[in-house]
C-alpha cells in the first residue's frame, strides 16, 4: 500500500507540474478584467467538475470578495438541484447549463467549465453558446482535451487522464485564481 500511496503521490505532482504559470497568469488577468467590470462570473462541471465549480463559486464569491473593494458576482449553475432536474426533464440533460446561461449571461461575462474528458455534452453546448454571444470562456480539462480545447478561449490542459488527478489539479487552479485576490489584492486592485 505505501507503495501505491508513494506513486500516486508522485503522479500528482507530474500532473501539477504540468501547469504553466504564465497561462495561469493570464485567466487571472480575465478574471481581474471581469472584475473591474462587474462582470458576471458562471462555473461549470460535471461530476467531481461540478462540485469544483461549486468550491470555486464560494472561494471567488466569499475569500476573494472580502479582500476586495467591490466583490465578485458570481454563480456556479450546478447548484440549483430544482432547476437543473426541471432543465434537464423538460429539454435534455446537454440543456442544463446553456438554457441558465440565457437566463443570466450578458456579452462581457466570464464562463469557466472543467471538464476530465473535454467532450460532455453539456459543457460543449454551453460553450457553443457562449461563444455566439459574447461570453468569454474558460476550459480546464485533462489530457484527452476534448471539444472544449478546440473552442475554449483560454484552456489550460492538465498532463493526465486520471479522473481523480485532474480533478485535484483543476482544484488548484481555481484555488490559485481566488488567492491570488486574497494575497496579491494590491497589484490586482491596482
Amino acid at each position: 500500500m505505501k507503495q501505491w500511496i508513494a506513486e500516486y503521490l508522485e503522479a500528482q505532482k507530474r500532473a501539477v507540474d504540468t501547469l504553466d504559470p504564465e497561462q495561469l497568469a493570464g485567466l487571472v488577468e480575465t478574471l481581474r478584467s471581469a472584475w473591474k467590470a462587474d462582470a458576471q462570473v458562471f462555473a461549470i462541471g460535471n461530476g467531481g467538475s461540478a462540485a469544483n465549480a461549486s468550491h470555486f463559486a464560494v472561494d471567488l464569491g466569499k475569500g476573494s470578495s472580502d479582500a476586495l473593494p467591490h466583490r465578485f458576482r458570481v454563480l456556479s449553475l450546478t447548484d440549483n438541484v430544482a432547476w437543473l432536474t426541471a432543465l434537464g426533464n423538460d429539454y435534455s440533460y446537454e440543456e442544463v447549463f446553456v438554457r441558465q446561461l440565457a437566463n443570466y449571461a450578458r456579452a462581457g461575462d466570464v464562463l469557466i467549465a472543467a471538464s476530465v474528458s473535454g467532450n460532455s455534452p453539456n459543457l460543449v453546448k454551453a460553450f457553443e453558446w457562449a461563444r455566439g454571444n459574447g461570453v468569454r470562456t474558460i476550459a480546464l480539462v485533462g489530457a484527452k482535451r476534448g471539444r472544449l480545447a478546440e473552442i475554449g478561449d483560454q484552456v489550460v490542459v492538465i498532463g493526465d487522464t486520471h479522473y481523480g488527478r485532474v480533478e485535484d489539479v483543476q482544484m488548484h487552479i481555481l484555488h490559485l485564481l481566488c488567492y491570488a485576490f486574497m494575497e496579491k489584492k494590491d497589484e490586482l486592485t491596482a
